[in-house]
């Protein structure tokens, strides 16, 4: 099978709509093999070459199509990307203002005002609104048309107009006078539209400059958290500690990282001991203790002691990394509602000149009136253009994306959305999604007359030279338990160790009365059948001939999980538990967590012919899982759904992606889906509504045509800011994180 085309980035430069991002995708999707995805919102091409086709000829298709495109630089954070906008936008209101005023207050118009209201709109129908313009003739130039040729027509019809008006129509003595209406005014005589031609341009100019800014916060966040990583490294180098830019670490260097660093990439810890906050990856406060042998992430600090970190992954391969490109690959993408938009919008351009057009003529039939026939024709030119169209999805993927990023929540792709909208049924795996992962004492039974505090510290000491999960419990439980003066264990069955001069048995309760005749009282043989039934684990603790009592152990349920199945519920999700483990144990952590459906004894291969016949029996799936096991189940889900803290195989495996471990991350990659999915279909409504509502108004001579320019930016406003909304989600319990 061929390999997939490699993916490059482009950052394209004079896109000023969405039917310019439409006509650059069309154009790249024409070269033989490419297939190309561009972005409005975030202004970027994401395009797939084949071999034997450069990056130049991708350039260079842009460039033919009438705009720029480049390989993205770094950012330069001091760089104020929208300072030009601004700058447009501050000048264009200063001198629109007073010929709006001049224009609508009949007690403001002097003799001659008219003049003076030329001069200073001028200026804004012309450089202020020469972004519509150079768009407009780029695309003229390749006999296309946009949303700006709509703005551009507008502005310079009203322009045109104003100036025949006033130099031959009569509008021009030093007696004319104007009152503002809300339908176009008539009279016998032709008015100039200069107030038309310097309001539509600083509400246009005003809406994109809202837009920008959303642009900029909405990718914050994404922009801080790859901030984070740390500059430089502390490499050992023939035993002496040398600083080099983190950036040249590779795999097998080991570096210091001491109090208080950053850790410059994933690794293992190989010498130390210390506690690390974690909190910028997952989002939890308590600091994780590690040690040798423990994995840690790039980006997360060190709070405690002096650690040695052998780099594991670097560069594009780390965590952090990873998250961005998880989010850009989900900014950058398109849902199916996009695609929608994307397909109106690139029809709607000539249908509303054609609109226009109409309009025009069918007012110079009718009625002769060439003023009321031309108000019409601007009016309809203006409240057509359809930003709020083009905004509508590109701005909620890129704020709802963003948001998930903060909650420790990576969504794949745009069409996951779509995908939380339909999933009815949850697949949970147990061992690191539903539970911990890590055995823990839950009880401690003593014999008749022994004390509890007496046994677990016996077995601690015991166990204390062994590396077995069971083992590490029992050590975990009694952290200052003595050390034992001998140690053996038999693979399987215990441990035998002396401990203060005294030999102490530990491990299965077979073990204790087979190999080492030491009988079982009964009460605890009781106790050890109830615990197994349950799906617990049990140790015997033994010295001096007698059994002292058992140590239960069992995997605990993860903190936060039963609160999170119930969300699920609530949701109107169904719930069900897979698991390899046997049957007693897939009971007792579904009970716990209030799942009343639990699968037990399931292989790899089983977990997904679980999901396919799941999904033939018409359900659509969502698989919750972390380990390689689940990466069949997670990739045949209608939703995989992975925790961050898994293997590689089931992150790639996954649509979402759960940096926090915790279950109720699940809830909120759901809910936040959901959430963002409705901003969209809200915001296209409020699109579509308004075109489809404002344009018949115009078309009638209803509408003046400064209010249809007020509208339509008062339109693209509102889209961006429903999607800033999705700024303000809070996770299930409660935080902002």
């Amino acid at each position: 099978m061929a390999a997939p085309a490699p993916a490059v980035e482009l950052a394209i430069e004079g896109m000023t709509c969405a039917s310019c991002a439409n006509r650059i995708e069309r154009k790249l999707n024409r070269m033989p093999g490419v297939s190309a995805t561009v972005n409005y919102a975030t202004e970027t091409a994401t395009v797939s070459l084949p071999d034997g086709t450069a990056v130049d000829d991708a350039i260079a298709t842009v460039e033919q199509a009438g705009y720029g495109a480049h390989r993205p630089e770094p950012e330069q954070p001091d760089v104020d990307a929208l300072a030009p906008l601004r700058r447009r936008l501050v000048v264009s209101t200063v001198l629109a203002v007073p010929v709006v005023a001049l224009s609508m207050v009949p007690a403001f118009q002097f003799p001659w005002w008219q003049w003076v209201a030329l001069v200073l709109a001028a200026p804004v129908a012309t450089w202020g609104a020469w972004p519509f313009h150079r768009a407009a003739a780029l695309n003229a130039r390749h006999g296309t048309a946009t949303m700006d040729t709509l703005v551009s027509l507008g502005i310079v019809a009203a322009g045109l107009w104003s100036v025949w008006a006033l130099v031959f129509g009569g509008a021009g003595g030093p007696d004319m006078h104007m009152t503002f209406a809300f339908t176009a005014p008539r009279g016998a005589a032709p008015e100039p539209y200069l107030e038309v031609a310097a309001a539509v341009t600083v509400f246009l100019l005003a809406g994109r400059y809202a837009e920008g800014r959303a642009k900029t916060r909405s990718s914050a966040a994404l922009r801080a958290l790859l901030a984070l990583g740390a500059s430089t490294a502390r490499v050992l180098r023939d035993g002496r500690e040398v600083e080099v830019p983190a950036a040249s670490l590779r795999v097998g260097d080991r570096f210091v990282v001491r109090p208080g660093e950053r850790i410059a990439t994933d690794g293992t810890v190989v010498d130390g001991t210390s506690a690390v906050d974690t909190s910028v990856m997952t989002g939890e406060s308590v600091p994780v203790e590690v040690g040798p042998g423990t994995a840690v992430t790039g980006a997360t600090v060190n709070v405690g002691g002096l650690l040695t970190v052998e780099a594991v992954r670097v560069g594009a391969d780390t965590e952090l990394a990873r998250i961005g490109k998880l989010v850009t690959e989900a900014q950058t993408g398109k849902a199916d509602v996009q695609r929608l938009a994307d397909r109106v919008s690139g029809v709607f351009v000539p249908v509303v000149l054609g609109l226009a057009a109409l309009t025009l003529v069918g007012w110079l039939v009718l009625t002769g009136d060439v003023e009321a026939a031309l108000t019409a024709a601007v009016a309809t030119l203006v409240i057509a253009c359809p930003c709020a169209l083009g905004l509508a999805t590109p701005t909620a993927l890129l704020v709802g994306t963003g948001r998930g990023s903060q909650l420790g929540i990576l969504i794949r792709g745009p069409q996951v959305l779509e995908a939380t909208r339909r999933i009815d049924t949850v697949l949970l795996d147990k061992t690191g999604t539903v539970t911990t992962g890590t055995m823990r004492v839950t009880d401690v039974l003593p014999a008749e007359g022994e004390d509890a505090d007496a046994v677990l510290r016996a077995a601690a000491a015991a166990e204390s030279g062994s590396e077995h999960p069971i083992a590490r419990a029992l050590v975990a439980a009694v952290p200052d338990a003595a050390r034992p003066e001998s140690f053996a264990s038999s693979a399987g069955l215990g441990v035998q160790a002396v401990v203060d001069g005294v030999l102490v048995l530990v491990g299965r309760p077979a073990w204790l009365t087979d190999e080492w005749s030491v009988p079982m009282p009964g009460s605890l043989a009781v106790a050890v059948t109830d615990a197994e039934q349950a799906g617990r684990t049990t140790v015997a603790v033994a010295w001096d001939g007698r059994v002292r009592g058992l140590v239960v152990v069992a995997d605990t349920v993860a903190p936060g999980a039963a609160e999170a199945v119930r969300r699920l519920q609530e949701l109107g999700l169904d719930t069900m538990l897979l698991t390899g483990d046997a049957a007693g144990v897939a009971h007792r952590v579904a009970a716990e967590v209030g799942i009343s459906r639990a699968t037990a004894g399931v292989r790899p291969e089983d977990k997904y012919r679980v999901v396919t016949e799941l999904q033939a029996a018409g359900r659509t799936v969502a698989m919750v899982g972390d380990g390689v096991n689940d990466a069949a189940a997670l990739a045949a889900a209608d939703l995989g759904i992975a925790m961050g803290t898994g293997t590689d195989a089931a992150v790639e495996a996954a649509d979402i992606t759960l940096v926090r471990a915790d279950l109720r991350a699940a809830v909120d990659a759901v809910r936040l889906s959901r959430r963002t999915l409705h901003t969209i279909r809200t915001n296209l409504f409020w699109a579509f509504a308004y075109n489809v509502a404002a344009i018949p108004l115009a078309m009638a001579g209803l509408m003046n045509p400064v209010i249809a320019g007020a509208a339509m930016a008062l339109s693209s406003v509102f889209v961006l800011t429903n999607s800033l909304r999705l700024r303000r989600f809070r996770s299930v319990d409660g935080s902002a994180r």
